[in-house]
């Protein structure tokens, strides 16, 4: 039966080292407003037509849809297998997981940006166990009001803001984050969430990969400049 792959560095690796070929079963329009760098369309309907016609038996095939609750990849997977191709992977968490981690895409709308663009990957990071007085120093020499509380594998767990830790010269950096902040995945829309931001008064928002680690940092004032005036700028500081 076909391999389940879960995690997206396992579809970078097949592709890279073993020359998979990727494979998008949704219909045609979603395929052509963004998709996998690389990704042939081929429409559940079409597979016993194209499949044979339009890839190699004798190389991987990854097949994916929507999201890990869409049924059209396994579907596909288990129809190629039976046209023959002997190693054929269903690549579980879809687009959607793709997308989420802000990685390169292709299509009609590959070139909006999205959150993962526009954030600042260099923010300034600490951990919980960081002596305070470092994380203000840290601040200060980049000049930075926020700053992003990771765990050791960069997954976020809080934020520190130089206003609640200027004045405290002793404890660690978890005794004044502000913890449980929200995050948005790198394919959020730029407009909307800045209208969310502006509702709620919120400052600053980490953006993160499906599995919570960082990507960068969004300040409203940076984004409220980039979608008034379309400033674009791959990560651009903010």
């Amino acid at each position: 039966m076909p391999t389940r792959l879960m995690d997206r560095q396992d579809v970078f690796r097949l592709v890279e080292q073993e020359m998979a070929q990727l494979v998008e079963v949704l219909p045609r329009k979603p395929y052509e407003q963004v998709h996998l760098p690389g990704a042939l369309h081929i429409g559940l309907r079409d597979l016993d037509q194209q499949a044979p016609e339009r890839l190699d038996a004798g190389r991987p095939v990854i097949v994916y849809c929507a999201d890990e609750l869409c049924d059209m990849s396994p579907r596909a997977a288990a129809r190629l297998e039976q046209l023959g191709f002997r190693e054929v992977y269903d690549y579980v968490p879809g687009k959607a997981d793709w997308l989420a981690a802000g990685l390169p895409r292709e299509g009609q709308a590959a070139s909006t940006p999205m959150a993962g663009d526009v954030a600042d990957p260099n923010v300034p990071t600490c951990t919980v166990d960081q002596q305070i007085d470092d994380a203000v120093d840290m601040l200060d020499e980049t000049g930075r009001r926020v700053g992003v509380v990771v765990d050791a594998e960069q997954v976020v767990v809080g934020l520190l803001h130089h206003e609640d830790v200027a004045a405290r010269p002793e404890g660690t950096v978890g005794d004044a984050m502000r913890s449980g902040p929200a995050t948005v995945r790198a394919d959020e829309p730029p407009a909307p969430l800045l209208e969310r931001m502006r509702r709620s008064g919120t400052g600053a928002i980490p953006v993160t990969d499906p599995e919570g680690r960082l990507i960068g940092l969004l300040e409203r004032e940076h984004l409220e400049r980039t979608v008034t005036h379309g400033d674009v700028t791959e990560g651009q500081g903010v």
